[in-house]
């Protein structure tokens, strides 16, 4: 990658960054009820898809340590400060790794197909189940981390599932599923437009889409 690539590769990722910390300071203190909306959780997923599983990791890694200001969030630093870091920075940061991970693999299988419209179809499978995957990999991984170390907060297991999933869960998960198809398109016209050092080479997936376009125009 040439230097100007490299430059532009961060100059992405420091926009997908802002984003992230933005969104999620005003998860942090904007409810509805007991409810936070958060949205910060796209652009981790945007990021993974364009920039790969390291920038996802990186990205929400950057949610996690917004997470930890939240004030709902001083109830479980008084309770095992260590552990709240840890688990505020790695749940995240793991559910955009996979994320990065998971569109990889569809990306891959995409490249191997010889029909144009199998290779568009997998693209866009690849990016809804990305984005929807990284509400489900956060939540779990924050039940696995209650069940561990704040058990004595909630009381059991089954409270602990009962209050996350109908506090943030649902909404986070309902975010991603409605906001998916929009990704795809998102991501095209990204990708179509810029050259800001992606992770994958996008033009055998909209290039036809692309051609298509030109026609029209012409």
């Amino acid at each position: 990658m040439t230097n100007s690539l490299k430059i532009k590769k961060l100059v992405g990722l420091a926009t997908l960054a802002a984003l992230v910390v933005g969104l999620q300071f005003l998860s942090n203190y904007v409810t509805i009820g007991s409810i936070s909306i958060t949205l910060a959780l796209i652009p981790i997923a945007i990021g993974a898809i364009l920039y790969g599983p390291l920038a996802g990791f990186l990205l929400g890694a950057i949610m996690g340590g917004i997470v930890l200001t939240a004030p709902s969030t001083a109830t479980f630093l008084q309770h095992n400060a260590v552990a709240t870091v840890f688990l505020c920075l790695l749940k995240t940061g793991l559910a955009g790794l996979a994320a990065g991970f998971i569109f990889k693999f569809f990306a891959f299988i995409a490249k191997k197909q010889d029909n144009v419209g199998k290779k568009k179809v997998l693209f866009a499978a690849g990016i809804i189940v990305a984005a929807l995957f990284v509400p489900v990999i956060n939540t779990s991984l924050f039940i696995v981390g209650a069940s561990i170390f704040f058990i004595g907060l909630f009381g059991d297991f089954i409270t602990i599932i009962n209050v996350v999933i109908t506090t943030n869960f649902l909404i986070e998960f309902l975010v991603s599923a409605i906001l998916s198809p929009s990704l795809v398109t998102l991501v095209k016209v990204l990708t179509q437009k810029y050259s800001l050092g992606f992770a994958h080479d996008f033009s055998e997936f909209i290039e036809e889409e692309s051609f298509e376009l030109e026609e029209i125009q012409a």
